[in-house]
This record gives C-alpha cells, structure tokens and sequence, in this order.
C-alpha cells in the first residue's frame, strides 16, 4: 500500500503542475493512461491506485478521466501502446511491474 500512496503522491504532484501551468486556458480535465502488461485492461493493482486518487478528491469521470490499456503480456504491443498514448496527449501514464523481491504479500 506504500508504493500505491507513493505513486498516487507522484501523480498528483505531476497532475498540480499541469494544471497550474494551464491556469489561463479553458479548463481541461486531466487524463491518465493506466498501462499494464496483464490481460484485463482493469488490473487488480490498479484499484488501489484509483482508490488513493479518491482519498485525495479525484473521482473518476467527474475531475480526471483514466484509461485503461492492456497489451495481453505481449511487450511489444506494450511499447506500441505507450507510444500510441504520447501521440495521444494524455497528461499522465502510469504503469507497474513486478518487484525484484515478488508480489506484494497481502
């Protein structure tokens, strides 16, 4: 859950300079591509993700909008698609692997 608060802190502080940068332009709501290696576009490691947004008020669909892209284990389609969401503008990817030291234990 560490890692999850850390990278949520990340976004968010990513997501604050973004949207102080675009103080003067119409009001845009941030997008994030959530990019995974796993089959399922909505991987069981990113609802924590999504959870620690909520804790610090980003709701999905009301103030930030996440994708979910999945590339089926396949890393070449992997690179494919992060390549595909930078000419797409989304404002944020994330993605995730497993650890040196294995899964997190729950």
């Amino acid at each position: 859950m560490k890692a999850t608060a850390l990278l949520a802190t990340l976004v968010l502080g990513i997501l604050a300079a973004l949207l102080a940068a675009e103080a003067q332009q119409p009001r845009t709501i941030p997008r994030i591509a959530f990019l995974t290696l796993a089959p399922g576009l909505r991987a069981v490691r990113s609802e924590g993700f999504v959870q620690g947004l909520r804790e610090l008020g980003y709701v999905e669909g009301q103030n930030i909008i996440i994708e979910y892209w999945g590339s089926g284990s396949n890393v070449d389609r992997l690179r494919e698609n992060a390549a595909e969401l930078v000419r797409l503008g989304v404002h944020v990817i994330v993605t995730g692997g497993q650890s040196r030291h294995g899964p997190p234990k729950r």
